[in-house]
């Protein structure tokens, strides 16, 4: 039977109107569909592998099995759009809108200020929604884990989870559920100022609203809940009708054809057999969720794909004499919750196997993907990393294998995986259920998974474990450990479980168990996944965990006297992971009595766009419509690291549908040169000095076609030699030349009066922007004089315009570059935007037609460079009591292969390698690798945090020196009020003490350093540990020249005003804070100001934004050009002085008067000299404070963060809602610096970790439980407008207080195993520095490999 040749027709429904769609290509996602196709560009394209949430939507479907409408979110990335068959599908834009009225989850994420720059809002706003739809009063819990498949960058997830807070039905007394820790009825003493009650940070019940200072009042509620729309569920759009009666109906089975692959969805099981047997080697799709990934990741295609998830038997649950079957297209939602159904319905003895499977799901990618894929895919993808194969071959599932030679039942065990990703299932056999065992009396079961991130993140290692005992007794009958992570394929250790059947479980089992199976889980040290030292080491510690859980459980079952009892210290370690409920504060000085209603400055106003962004209406670059002819671009990049090009065949490429043509070096009209240092090419020429080096660029009709076209370019090399760590620049002697240094005192007399010297050095890895929005560029010719006009997502229109104009060979007064706003910048779109869109004017100019390119995140990774890595050594003297004398430090960075930003990365990392300490003697050189990775760039502190960083490492080493407490060390060598830095400059206005004492007191430091210590007494594997860390960041461009700003103001006849300058709008809230500047300038209401975008011919020879002082330089050009219209309007406003605003701007358009001025400000008095060691680098400096308190499981290398506390000098803030959201921002984003971000290269210099799936940025999850800012009171700031301080960069190093609490329980453990020595801790730490650094019994039986005697997989760069 051959599918039917007549084209089926595909329907379904988007917001309630209905779709029908003849011709659909397979190879189509809903995304692409609805964004393409509709129209309709609410829904995000982040990174198209499902690890983000930016493309979230609402699926809805009438279930025929379960007689009952649900509703799911998916990754509409993912998403194939010929599943969408009588399905339902909601988007941000369905649910409500700015024109009308905004739903209830569009309006408390916009007025709880949880959207910056926007670009992941609609993703959260449609977990949310779906949430809601499903259960309109959910608990706090139920939100924080509709989140997990959901990332953001910005806002560091504290402002979302309190705005959506408000849903929850637990939120009653203070907004802690009631009576949990934190909570203000549990009589807890030590919460934020002694004893707030951690309350709902707007609730009029607060403790610390009613506070009265002499002169100030605080404030802890940046929004007011009871504004906000009650929820009202039977408001929302009906499942259309005409579905529900559609599923009476026989269905039929369809197929569509595309290009290149073939679907078919048949509707029962013979014929889905007979499929198979015709198409053996077809894939069956349920979700989608790794196919798609493959096909678009892993360039593999699949010609005919087989949709099996209507057919009722393999949808179908049934719970047997021995277990529960289900069919394999059943979701992995729906698996778990029979499974939660079972486990609370059935006697716990029953259940153990299926409470290990919902601990693995509970962890198992986020609930996008849950929702749609299926447990078949999961067994038959074969991963080895897979979270739950392990469970099910120690418990002895059994699958039933259908074709059309009849059934056969297999049991999952060693026999079953024959390889890589390979099964004993034939090709023409199908999964047809699995049958997932109940356990026995005396069977026991535990699950375990440790990855680099809780949430949403595939393994490192994985296992099952099961143990069944003689009847009564401890004596083990049959036993069976499945892993992981620890071969190509899930493996069983089968010696080891047979050495151990028949055996007492006692410790001299434990210890036989640990050395054979560090014998047989053995791994090659240039395995692939590298860490293999954890990786083995993790192998031990989960047996030793399941080793205490099973003594547990024995001791309860009553088997008491014949097992050894646990002490008491390490009863922890067998607990599973629980998360708190959040708690969190904000403080922040209220406006003075007496400010006018209208004046907004000092006042949490919401970001401008917020509410566009919470329904789909803000428009980012990819979101413009398209243009007639439009060309999509694609880039063609080098696959090595450094060799010569001999030939460049487009040939393939020109025969894919829709090609165009194939750009390169040759099609340049005016310069090939570009970069800030013009060191770099807009094409590679001769030679390619990265991975990821563009050398050209295919145009095609679609994105899809250009796509295809760019894979089939052929690139013939010839291999050089590449340089690819720090480690090799230095032996190669490759450095970028212009090697800075400070020099202060004499160092050499300093070491000599020191009591003690010390040495050491520290390494930190770099990181990844990850903006939500990837680099996106669409260029418009203009058709006469070589203009152009040019849509960037970029922080430097200046630059971009510069390069491009130059690219193009035309004066820069003929490209306009205009940024309406980005979905995110971090530094990466300050000059490495500029790559792409040089690329993009030079195609449009060449084809003569508009041409856009948005980088996939793969290739955005791969090209765009990150945070430069830093390698630190130091020297530094000190006296017993702890007082610095002198210091010797040398930094090296891994500049990549091109100067751009790094000479001024390193710059500031030189400036700031004192942090906040005064040290008499010093002498720092700071040099940059060149090497053979893609050029890193400037990131978030640029270079402030890494400097700062080596800092406290030495800090760290030198309090544990002396014996002394580290605060106290740290306080002892402060900076005081009047003294000069390092590079002579006199602090004034220092904040910084007030700062410390106030953290100090707020985290009830002391009492809680003694809980901690009690803690660690009584915990063996669990350790806590607390650190204090301040911060000093300098504000000024390091280039004098750049610290300059201009505005543009506009009044229009009816009063409106039009505001234009030169900074840009990230998600920071730039636009926010002009609008209140020219608002409280002009004494007019911030309604009648609107900004409408930044570009080139309004504002020109912008610098970029960037360095912290955009508010602080554009804010007084603001101020300025307002100044210089009131001027105008002065004898008017004599004349009439009752008279409105409207009224005067009447008057002055009738009386000829200009009602259009620019505004221009310079910080003066800026310029330093390096050889000389004089002049004054910094503007001013900002300044803050945290505690940190985390706590680690020293057998995984797990960590939570308990709790942290931020005291921050912003100066008078213009916005707390916005500076609160920097700190948290900046804060969240340092913690994935310093403990979770892992760019990881092979040796080669190829980057593995290109997208979400490899690279772990924070989740909802990661950020600490108990969360309090406070703005520093009564602290203005002379140097910036309206007595104001920068904000952006320097909160992010506050995240070090995380590293270094770390490092205290690192000590806690290592003390424990007889280790006291200072010891090294390489910044991140990950789960795997974590543990490798909990010396004990474990890591020695797996001794590392010698260095030099193996590949390793991947190097530090």
């Amino acid at each position: 039977m051959a599918p039917n040749e007549a084209g089926d027709e595909l329907v379904f429904f988007v917001n309630g109107k209905k779709v029908v769609e003849k011709d659909v290509d397979p190879e189509t996602t809903l995304l692409t569909y609805l964004r393409r196709k509709l129209g309709l560009c609410g829904t995000k394209l982040g990174c198209g592998e499902g690890g983000c949430g930016a493309c979230t939507v609402m699926i809805s479907k009438y279930d025929p099995f379960r007689k009952k409408i649900l509703h799911h979110t998916a990754n509409a990335c993912l998403f194939p759009v010929c599943a969408l068959h009588h399905v339902a599908v909601t988007t941000v834009e369905g649910i409500g809108n700015t024109k009308s009225r905004l739903h209830p989850a569009q309006e408390r994420i916009a007025k709880s200020h949880g959207s910056q720059c926007g670009f992941c809002t609609p993703g959260i706003v449609m977990s949310m929604y779906t949430l809601l739809r499903n259960n309109p009063e959910p608990h706090m819990e139920d939100i924080e884990d509709a989140f997990q498949g959901n990332l953001c960058r910005c806002t560091g997830y504290r402002p979302i989870l309190e705005g959506y807070r408000t849903f929850a039905k637990d939120v009653n007394c203070c907004g802690s559920v009631t009576n949990g820790t934190g909570c203000c009825r549990s009589g807890r003493e030590n919460t934020m100022n002694g004893g707030c009650c951690g309350g709902k940070a707007n609730g009029p019940g607060c403790c610390m609203n009613g506070k009265e200072d002499s002169v100030t009042m605080t404030s802890s509620s940046l929004f007011n809940s009871s504004e906000f729309q009650p929820l009202d569920p039977t408001q929302e759009p009906i499942f259309p009708p005409e579905l529900m009666t559609q599923s009476n109906k026989q269905q039929k089975q369809m197929c569509f054809k595309g290009e290149r692959v073939m679907w078919i969805q048949p509707t029962t099981l013979n014929e889905l057999v007979s499929l198979k047997s015709q198409y053996p080697n077809a894939k069956l799709v349920v979700g989608n969720t790794e196919v798609g990934i493959e096909m678009r990741l892993k360039n593999l295609l699949y010609p005919v794909i087989i949709a099996p998830a209507w057919i009722p038997e393999m949808n179908a649950v049934q719970h047997t004499e021995t277990g529960v079957t289900f069919g394999a297209a059943c979701t992995l939602k729906s698996v778990e919750e029979v499974m939660r159904k079972a486990v609370a319905d059935l006697p716990p003895y029953k259940t153990e196997v299926f409470q290990a499977v919902l601990e693995q799901l509970r962890w198992f990618a986020g609930p996008q993907i849950r929702n749609v894929a299926a447990i078949g895919g999961n067994i038959m993808t074969a991963s080895p990393i897979s979270d739950l194969n392990p469970v099910l071959m120690a418990s002895g599932s059994k699958l039933t294998l259908i074709s059309k030679e009849g059934k056969r039942t297999v049991t999952m065990d060693e026999k079953f995986f024959t390889g890589y990703r390979k099964t004993v299932v034939k090709p023409e056999e199908i999964l047809l259920s699995v049958e997932i065992p109940y356990s026995r009396k005396g069977e026991y079961f535990s699950a375990f998974k440790q990855a680099s991130r809780r949430e949403d993140d595939i393994a490192i290692v994985t296992c099952g474990m099961r143990v069944l005992f003689q009847d009564g007794t401890s004596r083990v009958e049959e036993i069976k450990l499945s892993y992981g992570g620890m071969a190509p394929t899930t493996v069983l250790a089968l010696k080891t479980c047979k050495q151990l059947t028949g055996r007492d479980w006692n410790e001299k089992l434990l210890q036989d168990a640990c050395r054979l199976l560090s014998g047989e889980m053995d791994l090659s040290p240039s395995a692939p996944g590298g860490m293999v030292d954890f990786r083995r080491t993790l192998t031990l510690s989960f047996f030793f965990k399941f080793y205490l859980t099973v003594l547990q459980k024995l001791s309860k079952s009553g088997t008491k006297n014949m097992c050894e009892p646990i002490p008491s210290s390490y009863i922890s370690a067998t607990e599973l992971f629980h998360k708190d409920p959040i708690a969190n504060a904000q403080l922040f000085q209220e406006v003075p009595k007496g400010q006018a209603v209208e004046d907004m400055v000092g006042r949490p106003l919401v970001h401008v766009s917020a509410a566009k962004q919470a329904s789909g209406e803000a428009v980012y670059c990819d979101d413009i419509p398209h243009y007639e002819n439009e060309l999509y671009l694609t880039l063609v990049t080098s696959t090595k690291a450094h060799a010569k090009i001999l030939s460049v065949d487009a040939s393939e490429a020109q025969s894919v549908p829709g090609f165009v043509c194939f750009v390169s070096a040759k099609d340049v009209p005016g310069s090939n040169i570009t970069g800030i240092a013009n060191d770099e090419t807009v094409f590679a020429k001769d030679v390619v000095t990265c991975v990821g080096h563009i050398i050209g660029a295919v145009l095609a009709d679609t994105q899809e076609h250009s796509r295809r076209a760019a894979k089939a370019v052929k690139i013939k090399y010839e291999e050089l030699k590449p340089i690819v760590t720090i480690q090799e620049a230095i032996e190669k002697q490759s450095f970028f030349k212009d090697i800075k240094r400070i020099n202060k005192g004499d160092v050499k007399k300093g070491f000599e009066e020191s009591d003690h010297i010390l040495e050491g050095e520290m390494y930190l890895g770099g990181q990844e922007h990850f903006y939500l929005e990837t680099h996106c560029t669409l260029a418009v010719p203009k058709g006469e004089d070589g203009e152009m006009e040019l849509f960037v997502s970029t922080q430097n229109p200046m630059k971009t315009q510069e390069f491009a104009a130059n690219a193009l060979g035309v004066p820069s007064n003929r490209v306009v570059v205009r940024v309406k706003r980005m979905g995110g910048g971090f530094g990466g779109k300050e000059t490495r935007s500029t790559i792409l869109t040089s690329v993009v004017a030079v195609a449009a100019f060449k084809t003569g037609r508009a041409v856009r390119c948005m980088l996939d995140r793969d290739e955005d990774m791969l090209i765009s460079g990150g945070r430069h890595p830093f390698l630190g050594r130091y020297k530094v003297g000190f006296m017993k009591n702890g007082k610095i004398k002198s210091l010797e430090v040398s930094y090296y960075s891994n500049g990549g292969n091109s100067v751009d930003l790094s000479h001024g990365v390193m710059d500031r990392a030189l400036l700031h390698l004192d942090n906040s300490y005064n040290i008499p003697n010093v002498s720092g050189v700071g040099i940059v690798c060149k090497t053979n990775l893609p050029s890193n760039t400037a990131f978030r502190g640029f270079g402030g945090p890494q400097g700062m960083m080596i800092a406290e490492c030495w800090m760290s080493d030198l309090a544990q020196k002396c014996g002394l407490p580290p605060e106290e060390v740290r306080k002892l060598n402060l900076y005081h009020e009047g003294d000069t830095t390092h590079f002579n400059q006199k602090l004034e206005g220092f904040t910084l003490q007030r700062c410390w004492d106030e953290c100090l007191s707020s985290s009830s430091y002391h009492a809680r350093k003694k809980l901690i210590e009690e803690f660690n007494k009584q915990n063996r594997w669990k350790k806590r540990g607390m650190c204090i860390i301040p911060t000093k960041f300098g504000i000024s461009f390091t280039v004098p020249f750049l610290n300059q700003a201009g505005a543009l103001v506009h009044v229009y006849t009816d009063g409106s005003v039009l505001l234009t300058h030169g900074g840009t709008e990230m998600g920071q809230g730039l636009h926010t804070k002009m609008i209140q500047v020219a608002s409280r300038s002009l004494g007019v209401p911030t309604s009648k100001i609107y900004i409408s975008e930044t570009s080139t011919n309004t504002v020109p020879n912008t610098s970029p934004t960037a360095a912290s002082v955009s508010a602080d330089i554009n804010g007084m050009a603001v101020h300025n050009a307002c100044q210089t219209i009131l001027k105008r309007l002065e004898p008017i406003k004599q004349a009439n002085p009752k008279g409105s605003w409207e009224d005067w701007i009447k008057t002055a358009y009738e009386s000829c008067v200009s009602l259009s001025a620019t505004g221009f400000y310079r910080i003066p008095d800026l310029g330093y000299n390096f050889e000389k060691n004089e002049g004054k680098p910094f503007c001013y400096f900002s300044y803050g404070v945290a505690c940190s308190e985390v706590e680690i499981d020293c057998l995984t290398g797990d960590h939570k963060n308990i709790r942290t506390d931020i005291v921050m000098d912003v100066g008078t803030s213009l916005n707390p809602a916005i500076d609160i959201g920097q700190i948290e921002g900046a804060f969240v984003q340092g913690i994935g610096l310093f403990t979770m971000e892992e760019l990881r290269y092979s040796p080669e210099g190829n980057l593995y970790t290109r997208g979400p799936g490899m690279y772990k940025i924070p989740a909802f999850g990661d950020i600490p439980t108990e969360f309090y800012v406070s703005l520093l009171r009564d602290c203005p700031n002379s140097k910036a407008v309206y007595s104001s301080k920068a904000v952006g960069e320097p909160p992010l190093f506050l995240s070090a207080s995380v590293f270094y609490a770390i490092k205290d329980a690192i000590y806690s453990a290592r003390k424990d195993s007889g280790l006291t020595e200072a010891f090294r801790l390489d910044s991140p730490a990950t789960p795997e520095r974590i543990r490798n650094a909990c010396v004990d019994v474990f890591t020695k039986m797996c001794p590392s490999a010698e260095p030099g005697t193996f590949k390793p997989w991947c190097v530090r760069v």
